[in-house]
Parts: C-alpha cells; sequence; structure tokens
C-alpha cells in the first residue's frame, strides 16, 4: 500500500515538473542585455518583419493563383486576423518585458513543457524563414543579370541531384547570412539603425509604387471582361486570407525585443498597434495597384511587381522596384536573426536550453554565441535546400505560439494572485469575519450609512476566478472549484472544440465522408461546446484593470484568435505536420535529457525525502508498520538528517 502511495506521489511530482510556471522576478526591468530601443525602433523592427518578401513576391502569386483582385478583401481579413494574436501579445509584452515572446508568455501561465514546445518550434520557424528568405534574396538578385550567378555555380563550383535538396548549392544566400550575422553581433543599437535604414528604402520604393502605379491604374482590369473583381469566389477569398496570413508573422520581433526596450509598457503596445495597420495598408493598397496595372491573370508570381512595370514599359521602375524588393527582405533577414538568439537566449537563462546560449557580451550585450551558431545554422540551410522545401516547414509552429498566447491571455486574466489567495477562505468555509461592525451608540447617522456601504462593498468583493456575484444564486453549484480552476478546464474543452469543429468543416465532407446530418450535427455540437466554454469563462470575475496594455474583450477576442488559428493550423499539407512532429521529438529528447533537470523552477524546488518502509511483528503478534523519512545528503550533516517514524497495528 505504501509502496502505491509513493509510486503515486512521485507520478502526481513529476507532473507538477511539466507544468509548472515561470516565476518572475520582483523587479521585471532588470536585465543582462541593453534596454537602448525606443518606441521607433520597435515600430520600424515590426514594420522591417513584417514587410519583406511578401509584398513582392505573395502579392502576385495569391492573385493569380488564389484569389484574383480579390487579394486585397483577403490581406484585409488577414490582418484583422493578425491583430487579434497582436493584441494578446501586446498585453503579454507590456506586463511581462522579457525577451522571449510566446515562449514566456506560455511559462508564466501555462507551464514548462508547453513554453518549451512553443520556444523549440519557434526556433525552427525563424531558422527555416530566414533561410527561406536569403533563398529568395539570392533568386531575386540573380535574376536582376539574368541568372549569370546561378550558371557560374553550375558550371564551377557544383550541381547534384538529392531528393529535398536544391539542384546546386546557394553560395550567395549563405554569404549574406553570414554577413548579416556579423552585423548583429555589435550589438541591438546597430541591428536597429540598420533595419531603419533597409526600412526607409523599401517605405520609399513602396510608396513609389503607389503613386506611379496608381496613375497607370487600369479599372477596365476588374471588369467582367477579365474574369470580375473575385473570379475564385468566396472560398477563393478565404483560401487566400489563410495564405496572406503569414504575411504578417512577423510582427511577434517586437515582443522578443521587449527585454531591450527603455519602456517596454508603453512602446510595446503601441508599436505592435503602428506597425501592423502600417503592414496591413502597405499589403492592401499595394494589391490594389497591382491587379489595377496589368490584369491578374496575367502576372508572373516570381517577380509580379516588377515584371508589372516591365510591361507597361517602365523598365526603369523595374530596377527601383526590384532594389526596394530587396531591401525589404534584408529587413525580415534582420528580424529572423534578430529574434532567434534572443528565444534561445530566454530558454537558456531558465535552464531549458544549453548554458552556452545565455552567454552575453559585456561590450555589445547581446548573446553573441547564440547569434553566431544559428547564424550558421541558417546559412547551412540555405546553402543546401530549395526555396519550397524550407517553406513547406512554415507556418504551424507560429500558428500553436498564436493559439497557446491567446489561451494564456485567458488563463492569466482569470489567475488570482498569490498574495489574493492567501487571502481567500478555504473552500466551504465561511470566512472569519474581522470586524464586528456593529453601529456604535456615538456613531452619527452618517457615519452608519457608511459603514453599511462599506459592509456591502466588502461583502460582493470577488476574486479573480471565481464566479460572479450575480450568477452564485443560479450557478451556486459551480462555487465547490477553486478560483481560476474552472475557467482553466473551460480553455482546454475550448481549444479541444475549436480542434474538432475545425477538422469536421475542413475533412468532413472530402476525407470523412460525412452525411449530410452527420456533418450538421456534429458542426451543432461543437459550436454549442465552444460557446458554452466561453459562457463558463465570462462568468468568472476577471484581473482589476492594471495600468498596462490589456486585450479588450476577454474572453471574446483571444476565444476568436484561437478558434482562426487552429482552423488555419488544420489547413496546412500533411507533410508539414510529419515535420513538426519528428522536430518535437527532437525537442522532448532534449527537454527530458536536459532541461527537466536544470531548468531553475525545478533547482527552486525542495528535494523529495527518501521514503523507506517495513514492517516488525511484536512478541503480542500484531504488525506493526514503520515508516522512515530520511533527509537527502545535501539537506544533512552527514548523509541521514531528520528520521520519523509513524506506527499503525495492523
Amino acid at each position: 500500500m505504501v509502496s502505491r502511495l509513493l509510486s503515486g506521489n512521485s507520478l502526481a511530482r513529476f507532473c507538477q515538473k511539466l507544468n509548472r510556471v515561470k516565476t518572475l522576478e520582483e523587479n521585471m526591468m532588470e536585465t543582462a542585455l541593453n534596454r537602448c530601443l525606443s518606441t521607433l525602433d520597435l515600430t520600424m523592427l515590426g514594420i522591417g518583419g513584417m514587410v519583406g518578401s511578401g509584398l513582392y513576391v505573395l502579392t502576385g502569386t495569391v492573385a493569380k493563383d488564389v484569389a484574383g483582385p480579390a487579394v486585397i478583401i483577403s490581406f484585409i481579413f488577414a490582418g484583422f486576423a493578425s491583430l487579434l494574436a497582436a493584441f494578446c501579445y501586446a498585453e503579454f509584452g507590456s506586463r511581462v518585458p522579457k525577451t522571449g515572446s510566446a515562449y514566456m508568455f506560455t511559462y508564466v501561465s501555462v507551464g514548462e513543457i508547453w513554453a518549451f514546445m512553443i520556444g523549440w518550434n519557434i526556433i525552427l520557424e525563424y531558422m527555416i524563414g530566414g533561410a527561406a528568405v536569403a533563398r529568395a534574396w539570392s533568386g531575386y538578385l540573380d535574376s536582376i543579370f539574368n541568372h549569370k550567378i546561378r550558371n557560374f555555380t553550375e558550371t564551377y563550383i557544383a550541381t547534384w541531384n538529392v531528393p529535398f535538396l536544391a539542384p546546386n548549392p546557394d553560395m550567395l544566400a549563405a554569404g549574406i547570412l553570414l554577413v548579416a550575422t556579423a552585423f548583429i553581433t555589435c550589438g541591438a543599437k546597430v541591428s536597429s539603425w540598420l533595419n531603419h535604414v533597409f526600412s526607409a528604402i523599401s517605405l520609399g520604393v513602396i510608396l513609389f509604387i503607389l503613386i506611379f502605379g496608381f496613375i497607370l491604374a487600369d479599372p477596365t482590369n476588374y471588369s467582367a471582361k477579365e474574369g470580375g473583381f473575385a473570379p475564385f469566389g468566396f472560398s477563393g477569398i478565404m483560401a487566400g486570407t489563410a495564405t496572406c496570413f503569414f504575411a504578417f508573422v512577423g510582427f511577434d520581433v517586437i515582443a522578443a525585443s521587449s527585454e531591450e526596450a527603455r519602456n517596454p509598457q508603453k512602446s510595446i503596445p503601441i508599436a505592435t498597434a503602428i506597425s501592423l495597420g502600417l503592414a496591413t495598408v502597405a499589403y492592401t493598397l499595394v494589391s490594389t495597384v497591382l491587379t489595377l496595372m496589368v490584369p491578374w491573370h496575367s502576372l508572373n508570381p516570381d517577380s509580379a511587381l516588377s515584371d508589372a512595370f516591365y510591361r507597361r514599359g517602365y523598365s526603369w521602375a523595374g530596377f527601383i522596384v526590384a532594389v526596394g524588393s530587396i531591401c525589404a527582405m534584408n529587413t525580415v533577414l534582420l528580424s529572423n536573426l534578430f529574434s532567434l538568439p534572443r528565444i534561445a537566449y530566454a530558454m537558456s537563462e531558465d535552464g531549458l536550453l544549453f548554458k552556452v546560449f545565455s552567454q552575453v557580451n559585456p561590450v555589445t550585450k547581446v548573446p553573441v554565441l547564440g547569434i553566431v551558431v544559428f547564424g550558421i545554422l541558417m546559412a547551412i540551410l540555405a546553402l543546401v535546400f530549395d526555396l519550397e522545401s524550407l517553406v513547406q516547414f512554415l507556418s504551424i509552429g507560429t500558428l500553436l505560439a498564436y493559439t497557446f498566447v491567446a489561451a494564456s491571455i485567458i488563463v492569466l486574466r482569470y489567475r488570482m494572485e498569490k498574495a489574493d489567495a492567501s487571502q481567500l477562505p478555504a473552500p466551504n468555509q465561511s470566512p472569519q469575519p474581522q470586524d464586528s461592525g456593529g453601529l456604535k451608540e456615538y456613531e452619527s447617522f452618517s457615519d452608519k450609512l457608511q459603514l453599511v456601504e462599506r459592509q456591502k462593498s466588502t461583502k460582493e468583493k470577488r476574486e479573480p476566478g471565481q464566479l460572479k456575484s450575480s450568477f452564485e444564486p443560479y450557478l451556486h453549484f459551480l462555487d465547490s472549484f477553486a478560483p481560476g480552476e474552472l475557467v482553466m478546464v473551460a480553455v482546454v474543452t475550448l481549444v479541444g472544440c475549436s480542434t474538432c469543429l475545425g477538422c469536421i468543416l475542413i475533412f468532413g465532407s472530402s476525407y470523412l465522408h460525412l452525411p449530410q446530418w452527420a456533418f450538421i450535427l456534429f458542426t451543432t455540437l461543437f459550436t454549442i461546446g465552444f460557446l458554452i466554454s466561453l459562457f463558463l469563462i465570462w462568468i468568472h470575475e476577471q484581473q482589476q484593470k492594471l495600468c498596462t496594455f490589456q486585450v479588450p474583450l476577454v474572453p471574446l477576442i483571444p476565444a476568436v484568435s484561437i478558434l482562426l488559428n487552429v482552423f488555419l493550423m488544420l489547413k496546412l499539407s500533411l507533410m508539414t505536420w510529419v515535420r513538426f512532429t519528428v522536430w518535437l521529438a527532437i525537442g522532448f529528447l532534449v527537454y527530458f535529457g536536459y532541461g527537466i533537470w536544470h531548468s531553475k523552477e525545478n533547482l527552486k524546488e525542495p528535494k523529495p525525502r527518501n521514503v523507506s518502509a517495513r514492517y516488525v511483528v511484536l512478541p503480542s503478534g500484531s504488525l506493526v508498520e514503520t515508516v522512515q523519512t530520511v533527509q537527502p545528503e545535501s539537506q544533512g550533516t552527514a548523509g541521514l538528517g531528520e528520521v520519523t517514524e509513524e506506527e499503525e497495528g495492523r
């Protein structure tokens, strides 16, 4: 019996280790990094992370193959969907001004293993994203010189025919990544300055495209003769939205930079809102100009904007667009190389990754070793993989991070602070009165009224995570849950219903072959489950209004964000999920082999006592169980500490 209890306790302790949350320091502004970034710096980093190669490549691809001129609507929808996720990032970035982005936000609210999973996948996303952009940058520059660089490589260096690899090494892409890595190691201010230069040139080129493009606009390109405004219908618009959504994923560089912001409580929300708004406007207007200049079905997806000016007879304008696209890609490269080592730095600081990644250079105040290691890994990926293979790896980790951050917002908003928890009475126990509150004879009538009002407000005041007083008469049976416990259950149910609903909507008719009645039934059931979960969260008290930015309409906005992110994840290909599973398995080997034991939260926990049990037969014939509790060597003076015995007659 004792052995079963001990094994049960060990399993419980192990589960607690997996779900322990990060305890933050009292002064979260203290850091080994350099807090030197202003609101303008963060805004330009966000713009640079979003307005990159997607503006020059993605607009033409979606317009020609997916949505037609209605790509404009797709970008508006995608910008709105990204805004929901950006709200959640902005609240966390201002409340927890620490580097790590979604990893840190998940760690302080949900648990350690989930945070590691998010951080591990973000590392892959940034590595592949940087390599893919470098490969696109190389291809764009090579096209300007009539593919002379590629021909030289094939003739004098090497070619190979290996599945999943590029037909020849891309020395130019690897080289630009190594050069960018060298600049990033010089410090956050140098990186920000470079980003300012490239972003300013890119924005200037975008302004040129808009002005000159609207002059050349031809409204007949939207006529029925050319296929109309939405030739692929509403389904094409939504498919375009799923693709355009990934043009906005770069805004999380702002949250990743929060530990280097001078005033993160103010700068993070402002920079997020401005950069996302400008990016949405830029994508929408540029796609409008592109589809008005030439018919959408005649676009060249690889270089749509420059090709549109070439075809209208302005080759010099096409060259300007090509220069702008290269500068825009440089900003995305800098964004990836800037963010990735800081995610690894945060995980290493917490003990979940190897300690070398948390070493900060005393002069530049940046994790130089992490920057160099990941910069070289990016260069290797860009050297040997082609663009298509790299892009297939993308997206799933980002969407998973968005989902966890949105769920974390709900959990944190309804979580009671530790100081508040200690003041609450135990469940099913009435609070002890601190003052009789009697009306004394010498008090005036106004004093008595004030006392009654004060007693009434004190009685009605409830802590975060508790049931709202207005619902208590009808749902009093929910009072048996601890504060915040039912909210956590409802969040898990909400995510589950979102996943099931997405599976039915996407695969119900095609892969599952459900009859119409079953399709309607399951859709209705999971929708009702989603709404009930949302209602159960809403009827609980939230934390009081804080001085930092807070997401409006909680839990509605995070819940809608979760639903959209899950839907987009399920739209990804099967091979993307297979690669994600393999990478996750490698990550769990790292976590269970290293991270779980070296975690700072693990080192803070008290060492468990070694418990042994033995049975002794007394002369009277009764069986006595003796349990010995021995302190570990680190707590005892000679390997044995306090020994206690408990006896139970059998």
